[in-house]
C-alpha cells in the first residue's frame, strides 16, 4: 500500500517532517492547523449528496456537532448531507463518543477515511467537535461545490496548548452580538477554545449591571470628537444585556470556546467612575472618554469601591461559568492615587511603602474575592509589579516575553499574548491600500514565528505555559469588516501555532495549504486581507524621472504564487504573462500584477502602479516616512468612528513631521499638497512631555518644507486655515524655489499641541511651467 506518513505528536517526534520534501504524492490534504499525526494512504472515498453523516450514539453533543457540520458543509460546499441515527455503516460518515478512542486528551480525536466510509471518534465532546471540523475542511480542498473525493488517510490528532485564544476590544468599538457570533464561528473552524472578551475600559462600559443602572445609561456612551461634524455620531456606544452575554455564551459553549470576560481595574476606569464618582478618587465626575491611549481615572482603594467591585463580580460569574475572570491591571498610572490624601492614608494604614504595591494589594483582595467563588485571576503583567499576587493567578504576557518568563520562575501560569507581534491592530503591511491601524507591520510570517515557549525556561517551568492568544484591540477599527481584515488570514497562523507540534511549523508547508484556507473564506463571505499575497510593483522613481525609462521590480511578501502582470492597464489572468525577473518599461505605463496559486486561483486581487512623470512626482502621506527621532506612527481614518476602510492618513501623534524622499528636483516650481485635519483624541498620560512642539508664525500653524533635512533651509511655509470655518479635507498650494538635482523635503506641521492634528494625504511636486 502507498501511503506518506507523517507523525508530529510529543512521543513521535523522531519522524518529523523528513516526508515533507521527499515525497510528491500523494499530497498533504490543506489543513489547517495540521494534526499531530497524519497518515496518508493510497485511495479515496468520494462524498456526495448521498453520503449520511451517521450518529453513532445518543449523546446531545454528537447530534450538535452533527448538525453543526451537516450546515456548514451546505453552506461552503452545497453538499446537503442527510443525518441519521444507528450503527457504522460501509458508505458513511460515521461521529462516535468512544471511551476507548485511541486519543487520550479531551480535545483529541480521531479520523480515518477508507474507500469504505469515514469515521471520526474521540472520548470527549470537544475531541468529536474537533475532529469534525477537520474533516469539514477535508471536505473543501478547494472552491469547488458538490461531491469531493477525499484521500484515504488516518490522522490522530491533539492540541499543543490547552489555552488557544482571541482577544476582541468591544469598548472602543462596539459590536453587534451577530457579528460576535460571527467571530466565535471562525474561531471554532481554527479549534481556537478561549474568546477573551474585553469588556470595560475608559471608553465605554458594555455589560449590563442590573445593580448599577447607571453604569450602561452613562458608562456605555460617550460624545466623539467633533460629534455631528463630518460625518461623526453626535453620541457613540452600546452594551450587551444579560440575555444577550447569555446567548452568547451559550453559542460559544456550543462551539467550545470559553469566553473569559475583561473589567478593567484598578486603571483604565473611567467609565466605570463617569457612572459612578463615588467609586473614584477624587469624587468628580469626568465624561467617557473619546481619547484613546491612557487615561488618569483610577478606582478608589476604600471599602465602599470595593464592595460595588464584589456586586458586579458577582454579576458576572453569574452569567459568564468560565474558571478565568480577567482583571485587566495593566497602564494605572498612579497620578491619582499619589494626589489624593486618602489614599496615602490608606497606604500607611496598611503598611504599603508604594503605589506599585498598592496596586499588587488591590489586585490580590480582587483575586481572594474570586477565589472565594471558585474563579481564579487573570490579568496583563502589570500584576506581577506589587508583590502581592494571589498563588493561583495567571498573567498574560503582552510586553514581550519578559512577564511570562518572571511568572513561570514564580510559579504562575502563563498566557503568551506579546506586543507588537500578537496585537493584531498592527497593519499586515504598509502600501498604499492598507487599512487603518497600528505600524510597524506585523505580517502573516511574523505571527507563525512567534515563539511561544521562553527558552530560558526548563521543563518544568515551561509547563506554566498554558498557550497564546493574539489581541484585537479596536481603537482604529469601528467596524466588523476593519475586525475581519486584521484577524484574517493571521488567525490560521495562530492557530497552528497554539495547536499542532512545534515540528510541524514549516512556513513553506503552511502557505501551501493556506489557499484552500482563504476558498473557505470567500465561501462565508469573510473579508480577509490578501496583503501576503498583494504584489508590491517597484522603481527607481529617480532613474525613471530623469531617463523616461523604469525598470520594474514585483514581489509579495511571502514569495508564494506566480506573479502575473499586464503593461496595458488590463487586468491580469492566469494567463498573462509571468514574472521571472525585473523588466524594463518605457514611461508612460500603466502595471497591473497579481499572485496566483498553482490551481491559477487569485491569492490577491491586483494591484496597480501607473508610471509617468506627474505619478513619480505624487506620492500618498502614507509612503511618506516620519522624520528622525520618533518611530511611532499610526494610520487613522478621516474621523475616529468612519465606517469606511480608505483613505487612511499616516500619522505621528509625537511629532507631525515627514520626509518626501529624496527625488530629482530639476524642473520643479511648486509643491501641492491635499492635507486634512483629524481629531487629536489621545491619552498620552507621561508621555505628554515627549510630544514635539514646532514654532508658528500664524495664528493655526503652518505646514513648512525645509530642504534635504528638519533643519535645513525653508523652502515654503503654507498657513493652516481657521479650523472652526474651513473643510476637514482642504489643499495647500505655494511656489518651490527647489534647488537642482536630488533632495529630500522635510514637511513639518506648526500646528499648537492643543489643538487638532493634521496630516498628508498626498504631497505632489508640480513641474514649472
Amino acid at each position: 500500500m502507498t501511503r506518506r506518513l507523517i507523525l508530529l505528536g510529543c512521543a513521535t517526534l523522531a519522524l518529523g517532517l523528513a516526508g515533507f520534501a521527499r515525497a510528491a504524492e500523494p499530497p498533504i490534504p490543506a489543513l489547517l492547523p495540521l494534526p499531530a499525526q497524519l497518515r496518508v494512504d493510497a485511495g479515496s472515498f468520494t462524498v456526495d449528496a448521498h453520503t449520511p453523516i451517521v450518529l453513532a450514539d445518543d449523546a446531545a453533543s454528537t447530534r450538535r456537532t452533527g448538525a453543526w457540520l451537516a450546515d456548514l458543509v451546505a453552506r461552503t460546499r452545497g453538499l446537503h448531507l442527510p443525518l441519521k441515527h444507528g450503527a457504522a455503516a460501509a458508505g458513511t460518515i460515521v461521529l462516535q463518543h468512544d471511551p476507548a478512542a485511541p486519543v487520550a486528551n479531551r480535545e483529541g480525536y480521531a479520523l480515518d477515511v477508507t474507500p469504505q466510509g469515514i469515521r471520526v471518534s474521540a472520548r470527549d465532546d470537544a475531541g468529536l467537535f474537533y475532529g469534525a471540523v477537520t474533516l469539514w475542511q477535508l471536505l473543501t480542498p478547494d472552491a469547488k461545490q458538490g461531491a469531493v473525493d477525499v484521500p484515504a488517510l488516518s490522522i490522530r490528532d491533539q492540541p499543543r496548548f490547552a489555552w488557544r485564544g482571541l482577544m476582541l476590544d468591544s469598548v472602543r468599538h462596539f459590536q453587534t452580538v451577530d457579528e460576535i457570533e460571527r467571530l466565535l464561528d471562525q474561531m471554532a473552524q481554527h479549534k481556537l477554545n478561549t474568546f477573551h472578551w474585553h469588556l470595560t475600559d475608559d471608553q465605554g462600559w458594555r455589560i449590563q449591571i442590573k445593580r448599577y443602572p447607571e453604569l450602561t445609561r452613562i458608562g456605555a456612551w460617550r460624545t466623539p470628537p467633533g460629534a455631528g461634524r463630518d460625518g461623526e455620531p453626535k453620541r457613540y456606544g452600546g452594551f450587551y444585556t444579560q440575555d444577550e452575554i447569555r446567548r452568547v455564551v451559550a453559542y460559544a459553549a456550543a462551539r467550545h470556546i470559553t469566553i473569559v470576560p475583561e473589567l478593567d481595574m484598578p486603571g483604565h476606569a473611567q467609565a466605570a467612575v463617569a457612572s459612578y464618582p463615588r467609586i473614584g478618587v477624587t469624587g468628580q465626575r469626568p465624561q467617557v472618554s473619546a481619547d484613546s491611549g491612557i487615561n488618569p481615572w483610577l478606582y478608589n482603594v476604600d471599602d465602599d469601591t470595593f464592595t460595588f467591585i464584589d456586586h458586579v463580580l458577582d454579576e458576572v460569574m453569574a452569567l459568564f461559568p468560565s474558571t478565568y475572570i480577567h482583571v485587566g491591571g495593566d497602564e494605572a498610572i498612579k497620578d491619582q492615587w499619589q494626589a489624593s490624601p486618602a489614599v496615602q492614608a490608606r497606604m500607611h494604614a496598611l503598611g504599603i511603602a508604594n503605589e506599585n504595591t498598592l496596586q499588587g494589594w488591590f489586585i490580590d483582595r480582587v483575586g481572594q474575592y474570586l477565589g472565594q467563588h471558585g474563579r481564579r485571576l487573570v490579568g496583563w503583567d502589570e500584576i506581577l509589579e506589587g508583590d502581592h499576587l494571589p498563588a493561583d493567578a495567571t498573567v498574560m504576557s503582552w510586553r514581550g516575553t519578559d512577564g511570562a518568563i518572571k511568572a513561570a520562575l514564580l510559579g504562575h501560569d502563563v498566557v503568551l499574548s506579546s506586543s507588537p507581534v500578537l496585537y493584531f491592530d498592527h497593519v499586515q503591511g504598509d502600501a498604499a491600500d492598507a487599512y487603518a491601524g497600528r505600524l510597524g507591520v506585523e505580517s502573516l510570517q511574523n505571527v507563525y514565528a512567534i515563539p511561544t515557549v521562553p527558552a530560558v525556561l526548563d521543563a518544568a517551568q515551561a509547563r506554566h505555559v498554558l498557550g497564546v492568544q493574539a489581541n484585537v484591540w479596536t481603537e482604529h477599527m469601528p467596524t466588523m469588516a476593519h475586525v475581519e481584515h486584521a484577524v484574517f488570514p493571521r488567525l490560521d497562523a495562530l492557530a497552528e501555532v497554539a495547536w499542532s507540534p512545534p515540528a510541524a511549523l514549516v512556513w513553506p508547508g503552511f502557505l501551501a495549504r493556506l489557499p484552500a484556507q482563504l476558498a473557505r473564506y470567500r465561501a462565508q463571505r469573510i473579508g480577509y486581507a490578501d496583503t501576503a499575497f498583494a504584489v508590491d510593483i517597484a522603481v527607481d522613481r529617480n532613474v525613471a524621472l530623469a531617463t523616461g525609462r523604469a525598470t520594474v521590480t514585483l514581489a509579495n511578501q511571502t514569495s508564494i504564487g506566480a506573479i502575473r502582470y499586464t503593461l496595458d492597464g488590463s487586468a491580469p489572468t492566469p494567463a498573462s504573462p509571468r514574472y521571472d525577473a525585473p523588466f524594463n518599461v518605457t514611461l508612460p505605463a500603466t502595471v497591473r500584477a497579481a499572485s496566483y496559486a498553482a490551481d491559477g486561483s487569485a491569492l490577491a486581487a491586483p494591484r496597480e502602479r501607473v508610471l509617468d512623470r506627474a505619478a513619480l512626482l505624487s506620492l500618498p502621506g502614507t509612503m511618506l516616512a516620519n522624520c528622525p527621532g520618533s518611530d511611532f506612527r499610526l494610520l487613522l481614518q478621516p474621523a475616529p468612528d468612519a465606517a469606511s476602510t480608505q483613505p487612511v492618513y499616516a500619522v505621528n501623534v509625537f511629532n507631525t513631521c515627514q520626509l518626501f524622499p529624496p527625488t530629482l528636483l530639476d524642473g520643479i516650481g511648486a509643491i501641492r499638497v491635499e492635507a486634512v485635519r483629524l481629531p487629536r483624541n489621545f491619552a498620552l498620560a507621561h508621555e505628554q512631555k515627549l510630544v514635539v512642539v514646532h514654532p508658528h508664525a500664524t495664528p493655526f500653524g503652518e505646514l513648512v518644507v525645509r530642504a534635504d533635512r528638519c533643519d535645513g533651509a525653508v523652502l515654503a511655509t503654507m498657513p493652516l486655515p481657521d479650523p472652526a470655518h474651513a473643510s476637514r479635507e482642504f489643499r495647500l498650494e505655494a511656489r518651490l524655489p527647489a534647488p537642482a538635482g536630488e533632495h529630500a523635503l522635510c514637511l513639518i506641521y506648526t500646528a499648537p499641541i492643543d489643538g487638532p492634528l493634521y496630516a498628508l494625504g498626498r504631497v505632489s511636486l508640480v513641474p514649472a511651467p
